[in-house]
């Protein structure tokens, strides 16, 4: 069987520092999108409330997917 290659510390920290990168990214996606499904929300605009959720749990499952892999 063939084995995955070592990566060095230098290469891990490079990987692990784009994941953190891209989990601030969706964390603040998913406060922008809290704060614009509340605002619309508290406007009468209910409408988005459901799709604004349905983003947010796409982005809990990317974060916990990455989160995982570190």
């Amino acid at each position: 069987m063939r084995q995955k290659p070592q990566l060095s510390r230098a290469q891990r920290t490079i990987i692990i520092n784009g994941v953190i990168c891209f989990l601030l990214v969706l964390v603040v996606l998913q406060l922008w999108l809290l704060t614009a499904s509340t605002n619309a929300f508290l406007g009468g605009d209910a409408s988005v409330v459901w799709p604004a959720l349905l983003a947010s749990v796409v982005c809990l499952l990317l974060s916990a997917g990455l989160l995982r892999y570190i």
